[in-house]
């Protein structure tokens, strides 16, 4: 399998899109002034003490205060906090971590009452999304991830990932940061550090532990909380730290700058593969290059076609997900009865139920209404398909075998609002009124607007986005309607067709890619 991913760098927003053998599989986009929390760890303030709830609220600057459970504040939490006062008293000299003194760890059972109190300052670790009405979730275990390592201070113990085997390299690997690591540290060895030299493992390890001093030196010179004290990294690098692996073809990026930072962290992580980063330069936009607007356009929405005619219908509600499965005309030619038919539509349908949960990141609980089968080996061979294909999800999940109702429960980790993408076009020329005008009149409009960019506001050099079907006709025949604008308005002109436009959707760009805002009145009302 050939992993790609493509990264469309907007002035507005950032969309990143995963393709496995071609095929859409995940897909994020968020504007480029927001902000991706999970990870960062704020010095923070208890707002609030809830006893009933054995949790607290506590403020770290966003605008819901953020939760924090009694279970989540972390075995060593009592020695983070004296640590935290430790260094709180002396702002000026600081307190080494090697002469910090763990205390004994919390335990299970206890009341948030006994361990905090309001007003109390607090360092903690943001590991959900603030979600519809609720604010962020954190904990009070503070880590830091890395490509093949994950420091947390005061465990002081190392630990080597379950999915490496051998009991030779397992040991190999404890043994060797055992001899590394520095007092009152603890280490998570990651699945992809197995086989990786002394060199590499050291290298990272120092850049974890640089990281924490950056949060204490930032912490102490703190004047009021909240505050941030360690940033997670940007969310493409992020996503490159966790998902980067052998399989990468290419990383194609269209911005400059943004090349120019994963190309360095992938330089970092495996030299060898660093040429797989590539510049994209095409006129085309890049995910119309790379067909990553078809897929979303058929991917998302309400209703979700897949093999022969069967369709998924995906409701979202604020309890859980639904999803009833459809044979639609479907018919497998070869299948001799009803229950042959529905077991092939169930498979196709969890196939493509699997990409979907990771498509739009689809959390909490999800019910799937699947065909109703009589015969228990086909509910089981159903069960197995669907755990096989949810083997490829990073997020953590539970799937359930089918119930007698023909129901299959799925819980799936939920760490940020599932990625909801509007694939229903606004009329561009009615806004809702139900009158459009003429369509053989729009290339006039077009060449008004172009003529009053040139003659009127001085704009020689500009790029005109439409829908393809329309610059097809603007490019037609020999001396085409785009080779005469040229002549008439100059040779700064250039149409570049862009799928994710409406029919007569059109936008002009200056030369730096700045849209120039040629609306009419009529049209923004």
């Amino acid at each position: 399998m050939i992993s790609e991913l493509i990264i469309n760098v907007q002035p507005e927003e950032v969309s990143i899109a995963i393709t496995e053998d071609k095929q859409l599989v995940e897909f994020q986009k968020e504007e480029q002034s927001a902000s991706f929390s999970v990870g960062n760890i704020y010095l923070g303030r208890v707002k609030k003490i809830m006893p009933g709830l054995n949790a607290c609220f506590v403020d770290v600057g966003s605008e819901k205060d953020a939760f924090l459970h009694y279970l989540d504040l972390g075995p060593q939490f009592y020695s983070l906090q004296k640590y935290l006062k430790q260094i709180m008293s002396d702002r000026k000299k600081g307190f080494p971590m090697s002469k910090a003194s763990i205390m004994p760890e919390k335990g299970k059972e206890g009341n948030i009452s006994d361990a905090l109190q309001t007003g109390q300052e607090i360092l903690v670790q943001v590991t959900k999304e603030p979600i519809s009405t609720k604010g962020p979730r954190l904990t009070g275990e503070i880590s830091f991830a890395g490509r093949f390592l994950i420091l947390i201070p005061f465990e002081d113990k190392v630990s080597v990932s379950s999915k490496i085997k051998s009991p030779e390299e397992r040991t190999r690997l404890k043994q060797l940061l055992q001899s590394i690591k520095p007092k009152n540290f603890g280490v998570i060895v990651r699945t992809v550090a197995e086989g990786k030299r002394v060199a590499e493992l050291d290298s990272e390890l120092r850049q974890l532990i640089d990281s924490w001093e950056n949060l204490i030196t930032k912490a102490r010179t703190c004047i009021k909380p909240p505050t941030l004290v360690h940033e997670e990294s940007d969310r493409t690098v992020a996503l490159l730290r966790d998902l980067f692996n052998p399989s990468y073809e290419s990383i194609h990026v269209n911005n400059v700058d943004v090349w120019k930072d994963i190309k360095k962290y992938v330089a970092q992580i495996a030299p060898e593969r660093a040429e797989i980063v590539k510049l994209y330069k095409g006129e085309l936009p890049i995910f119309d290059h790379f067909a990553i607007t078809k897929q979303i356009k058929s991917s998302f929405g309400r209703i979700v076609s897949f093999k022969g005619g069967a369709y998924l219908v995906i409701e979202h509600t604020e309890a859980m997900h639904v999803v009833d499965v459809n044979s639609g005309n479907r018919a497998r030619n070869n299948a001799t009865t009803q229950e042959e038919n529905a077991l092939a539509v169930n498979l196709a349908a969890a196939d493509e139920l699997a990409r979907q949960l990771r498509l739009r990141d689809m959390g909490g609980i999800i019910v799937v209404d699947f065909i109703d089968m009589d015969k228990s080996e086909n509910r089981q061979k159903l069960y197995e398909r669907m755990t096989e294909n949810m083997e490829h999800d990073r997020a953590k999940h539970n799937i359930l075998p089918l119930s007698k109702f023909g129901l299959m429960q799925i819980t799936r980790q939920r760490v940020r609002p599932v990625t909801d993408m509007p694939v229903e076009e606004k009329c561009p020329t009615c806004f809702g009124k139900g009158k459009v005008q003429s369509s053989i009149l729009f290339t006039d409009t077009l060449e008004s607007k172009i003529n009053t960019l040139v003659n009127s506001t001085g704009v020689r050099r500009f790029t005109l986005r439409i829908h393809p079907y329309v610059a097809a006709y603007v490019n037609k025949g020999f001396i085409s309607l785009y080779r005469r604008w040229q002549m008439k308005y100059g040779l700064g002109i250039r149409v570049i067709p862009d799928q994710s436009l409406a029919f007569l959707e059109y936008h002009f760009y200056d030369a730096s890619g700045k849209e120039i805002d040629m609306k009419e009145e009529s049209e923004v009302k």
